[in-house]
């Protein structure tokens, strides 16, 4: 099964991190954070304990989605550093990928 995703955008403070990672604890329906303005449906932790995530594509403040980046999903950079999924692939990892599965970013 393949997923489409899109990462982070390649400037020093944006860039996803490389590496090997563990799915963490923390993960939930729904966030909105005020320091950049926009939230997401369905997210898990991969890295710091809800620092860097899988998330649906990004939402404004009224949940609505951010069209720009859903229109980049598996085809250009558009996130702070987080992997976007679509809602259904978002959703799918937030109620099945378990505590402690591999995760490599390369």
């Amino acid at each position: 099964y393949t997923m489409y995703a899109s990462t982070g955008v390649p400037t020093a403070s944006r860039k996803t991190p490389r590496g090997t990672y563990h799915i963490q604890a923390e993960r939930g329906k729904y966030f909105y954070s005020d320091t950049v303005n926009e939230g997401a449906y369905y997210w898990v932790s991969w890295l710091n304990h809800g620092e860097y995530l899988f998330h649906s594509t990004p939402v404004d403040a009224q949940g609505h989605f951010i069209k720009s980046d859903a229109a980049d999903l598996g085809k250009a950079p558009s996130s702070h550093g987080c992997v976007h999924l679509s809602v259904a692939d978002s959703k799918w990892l937030y109620q099945h990928i378990r505590y402690g599965t591999k995760v490599v970013i390369n």
